[in-house]
């Protein structure tokens, strides 16, 4: 994987952070793979969530979305790959969640996204993300 496909993993998962604080739904639909899958495993809480295939991923953010009625901002930082190739490659990123609503700015949580990104024709797509996130909110 050469410094030109790693920038374009990495602007893939700025662009799903983007997509998903912005409540753009196509632009977040077209950075997960058709079959991906999604796991959420939060400190404190028993079991994980899973949701397979990208319809159930967007109804689990949408339904999210509907709910919220502050200003999230999903931070992503402190990137590294795991594994590289020339059509798949492992990420791994610090995510910290803020919210603003009513004039004030607070922590939400933190914690770890592991993705498995895979390219996709000529575009690099999510195929796995697990979320770990260090407390519930």
């Amino acid at each position: 994987m050469d410094s030109t496909q790693k920038s374009a993993v990495l602007e893939l998962l700025a662009r799903s952070a983007y997509a998903l604080d912005e409540r753009h739904i196509d632009m977040l639909r077209d950075t997960f793979s058709e079959t991906a899958s999604f796991e959420i495993d939060i400190a404190g809480v028993d079991g994980v969530m899973n949701f397979t295939g990208r319809d159930a991923i967007l109804g689990l953010m949408t339904d999210t979305m509907a709910e919220q009625t502050d200003q999230r901002r999903h931070v992503i930082s402190n990137a590294f790959f795991e594994s590289e190739g020339s059509a798949e490659a492992s990420v791994v990123t610090n995510i910290t969640i803020t919210s603003v609503e009513n004039g004030a700015i607070r922590l939400v949580t933190t914690g770890l996204y592991r993705d498995r990104v895979v390219l996709e024709g000529d575009q690099w797509r999510i195929a796995a993300r697990r979320i770990e996130l260090d407390m519930a909110y």
